[in-house]
Formats: C-alpha cells, structure tokens, sequence
C-alpha cells in the first residue's frame, strides 16, 4: 500500500498489525509528531491580520502531509487566514469534511479555485450533500451550498464512504459514528419534498494516531462528543489524548455538562481543545472543571501532539 493509497476498512476489522509500530530500546511506543493549526473559528485570537467568523476549519501537518478539515463559512476569509499563517492553497494534499452543513464547507468552492485546477481529494461521508434547512430563528438554508458537479469541475475528486478510512500512514476517518448515548442533531433535511428531522449522521471525526494514544478532531460534534470519543477508542483499540473542535453545547443544561465531564474523566481524556458551536457557558465549565486541560480555540492556535 502506497502512501497515497487510501484503505477502506469495516468498523471492528481493521488489521491493526499491518501498521509500522516504533520502538525505543525499552520497547516503548514512541510518539508520533503531528501540528494542528486553526485556520477559521469564531473567534479571531491574539495575531494580527487574522480573521474570525462562524465556523471551523483546521490544518493537520504530518510527516510530509498537510490535511485541510473544513473550510469554514467564508472563502474569502479561509484564504486570508492562510496567507498570513503562510499555507498555500495548492499545498494542501487532501481536504476532510466532518458534515455537511453551511459553516464547514462555504469555502471549498474558494479553495478550489485558489489552486488553479489542481486535483484534491476530498474524504467525507455519502449525506454530504443532502439538502437542508433550519427553522430557527427563521427558514434558511443549511446545506453545504455547492452541487459535487460544479465541485468536481474545480478539481474536486470525493471518496465518499461510512467506513473508518486510512487518509495516510497515522491519520484515519472516523467512519459513521456510532451513537449510545445523547446527541446534538439540529435541523430538517428534505426528502421527496418533505421535512424530515435530520440526524446528520454524515458527521464524522478526523482521527489521528500519536503512538501510545490518538487525537480526535471533532468538526462541529453533532454525534455527540461521547460518542464520538468512545467510537474512535473503539476504532483505533487506544485511549483519547485530545479532543479538538466543536462540541456543539450551545445552550447545554448544567446537567449535561456535569454528564459529559463526568463520562470524559472516565474515559481519561487528557486535553480538551473547544470552540465554535461549544459556546461560552460549556467552555467555562469546561475550564473550571478541567483547568490546564482545556484550552479554547481561535484563529491561529497551533497545537503540538507529540
């Protein structure tokens, strides 16, 4: 299997032993090294010349790889932010959307053209493109606002699939995302011309393997950051150093917050990362709960796993 290869594997069996394990002279696995930059949140942080605005999007360095995860509600605003940090647009060797929803994918279309017909796989889950609306505070639509054709014409070429997915040597898809405990689905989508509650089931986390442990970045967490944690534990068989992303709590009962930090101090989660559709009031429960163990996200925060 060739580094660009791509290999679909089904939840449960993956052959875990055709991975290059590392060892020291202890025989203790040694850490793989992997950079985490935020390229588009909602909030713009401390660095002058970049811009926040209501979405996430974040860049994965690995090795010799850089993997774009969301591109954000504003194209305009995704390029800007990687001018100043000094990314390139062509540079970008795949793009994983976590859902299809509006504030993820505006600004493919963007990118796209920003490199100029250059080819980029695209790995996602098969709903991706369903249509979508929200009621609340008002009609509108949610969907990711581009047809795959006029996508696909820009150099977009998708592999669309629920299974767990090994993008490169370290970094996986999560797969469709198992769910047995509480969610955070929002929305109706529409089928044969009805409104159907959505249960955004395309939402799926980018999982990135450190060795002893993985991070998982969660996108927007519409599947439920338990669920997504204990899903990914189930994949990769190794505990969770780190989540990162949204953890979609805006407007969270105390209940739930106290359930959810419960059930992650359970799980020994080590770091949490939070932003976006998190919201205020999780992120300063968050923080009192868990103290240097969390940290919030804005545009530019780099963060070393390793």
């Amino acid at each position: 299997m060739t580094d660009h290869c791509l290999s679909i594997w089904a939840l449960g069996n993956i052959n875990f032993s055709r991975k290059k394990a590392l060892y020291c002279s202890a025989n203790l696995i040694l850490v793989v090294e992997m950079r985490i930059t935020i390229l588009f949140e909602n909030h713009s942080g401390f660095k002058k010349g970049l811009f926040g605005g209501h979405g996430f999007s974040a860049l994965v360095e690995h090795k010799r790889y850089k993997i774009l995860v969301d591109t954000g509600v504003d194209g305009e605003i995704l390029l800007r932010n990687m001018e100043a940090l000094g990314i390139k647009p062509a540079d970008i060797d795949y793009l994983f959307l976590t859902h299809g929803h509006y504030d993820h994918t505006e600004g493919l279309k963007a990118l796209l053209e920003a490199r100029r017909g250059k080819k980029l796989t695209i790995i996602a889950h098969p709903d991706i493109f369903a249509k979508r609306v929200a009621l609340k505070p008002h009609l509108r639509d949610i969907s990711l606002p581009f047809k795959r054709e006029e996508l696909e014409e820009l150099g977009a070429e998708f592999i669309l699939t629920r299974s767990p997915i090994q993008i490169v040597e370290g970094i996986y898809s999560s797969g469709e995302i198992e769910r047995t405990t509480w969610d955070r689905t929002v929305g109706y989508r529409i089928e044969s011309g009805k409104l159907v509650k959505d249960d955004v089931k395309d939402d799926i986390a980018l999982i990135l393997d450190l060795g002893d442990s993985v991070a998982v970045i969660t996108g927007c967490g519409h599947s439920g950051v338990i669920n997504i944690a204990m899903h990914s534990q189930k994949v990769m068989n190794k505990s969770i150093r780190a989540l990162i992303g949204g953890f979609h709590l805006i407007g969270a009962k105390p209940e739930l917050l106290e359930e959810i930090a419960e059930k992650l101090k359970e799980l020994k989660v080590k770091k949490l990362y939070a932003g976006h559709c998190t919201g205020f009031e999780a992120m300063g429960f968050f923080m009192t709960e868990f103290g240097k163990a969390f940290e919030p996200l804005y545009v530019g925060k780099v963060i070393e796993l390793g």
